[in-house]
């Protein structure tokens, strides 16, 4: 089963084919903890020889560091990858700790020049607005994106944590292929807008965190206790104090479900998000972070698996009863725009 290839689906209307499954490249060089290069890059071979080829990464993962991190892989394998990036997270000269977002059109100039340096590419398959500047028009910054399409510095546009009606307006100026947010068990609050205007749009949902940020896979129960003083994880209220031991307690269902199947809980949760394609008539491609090879052959499998409606109808309360945030700070999501 880890040795099959995954299936192609193309990127909503406006946008290129891919494998079903993509890979959040994050984690290889960011935030996460300690990382073993060798190990990362042994994961992304891996990926792509099973059917994976839309790769993530942004200019604000590591200041830079993961573009230049994933150059060389992207590089040696130019045809076969699609390459997506991201901008709107800058740093102020003042305070390197901090994020603040961006979405101006000077800044955007700046920020994909900076991460073509970086990937040391001509052009970028799919590049995202990472986050919502709301003092920015929405149509301002979307149509400097399309301003980059047609000068051939990228290919496909895309959004991140927007809501149902910006997509709309975006969509308006330029066409999108991919919205990307997070959906998984633990995160469902996209179904109610953006999800329906994506369908309506032609437009793929590229789910972020489909682990719930590997807490559905009970590879750690609390970040404070579990996880290296360097994995920002430890900051997000869903895994700390009693917001972690009770949602430690709704991996029970998804246990039941891995045991059924006689796989993990893991493949559980992205066989789930997987199957939203077709709950949704939508185009879903997720795209789990690891830099692992034996979890890369675990999560691809998962592509392969089928839940039945009994299955769903025991998964479907979990999200209802999740206890914390996504993040500390919220306004850095689409939740309070809704």
């Amino acid at each position: 089963m880890t040795n099959g290839r995954i299936s192609a689906v193309r990127l909503g209307d406006a946008g290129p084919e891919v494998g079903v499954q993509g890979l959040g490249c994050m984690g290889m060089s960011f935030a996460y903890g300690p990382t073993d290069a060798d190990d990362a890059r042994a994961t992304l071979e891996r990926a792509l020889e099973l059917g994976v080829t839309l790769y993530d990464t942004a200019d604000a993962y590591g200041v830079g560091e993961n573009e230049r991190f994933l150059a060389p892989f992207f590089n040696a394998h130019r045809d076969e990858v699609v390459i997506a990036t991201k901008f709107a997270l800058a740093i102020p000269p003042d305070d390197p700790t901090r994020r603040i977002i961006r979405n101006d059109p000077p800044y955007i100039r700046q920020a994909v020049e900076a991460s073509l340096k970086r990937l040391d590419v001509d052009v970028i398959d799919l590049y995202y607005m990472h986050r919502r500047d709301v003092n920015v028009p929405i149509e301002e910054t979307v149509g400097v994106m399309a301003e980059l399409v047609r000068e051939g510095k990228v290919k496909y546009l895309g959004l991140s944590e927007v809501t149902g009606t910006e997509l709309r307006t975006a969509q308006a100026v330029h066409p999108i292929a991919a919205v990307q947010s997070e959906w998984s068990l633990f995160s469902r609050d996209i179904e109610a807008g953006v999800v329906p205007a994506a369908r309506e749009l032609g437009v793929a949902l590229v789910p972020y965190s489909p682990l719930g940020r590997g807490f559905l896979t009970g590879s750690f129960a609390n970040a404070e206790k579990d996880l290296t003083a360097g994995d920002f994880r430890r900051q997000q209220p869903r895994f700390t104090g009693e917001n972690a031991a009770a949602n430690a307690g709704l991996l029970e269902s998804v246990r039941t479900v891995a045991e059924a199947h006689g796989i993990s809980l893991g493949q559980v949760a992205l066989a789930w998000v997987q199957q939203q394609a077709q709950a949704h008539d939508l185009p879903v491609v997720p795209i789990p972070g690891t830099r692992k090879v034996s979890r890369i052959e675990e999560n691809t499998a998962a592509t392969r698996v089928v839940l039945g409606e009994q299955d769903m109808t025991l998964l479907e309360p979990i999200a209802a009863q999740v206890a914390g945030d996504r993040y500390a700070d919220m306004t850095f999501t689409s939740a309070g725009r809704e």
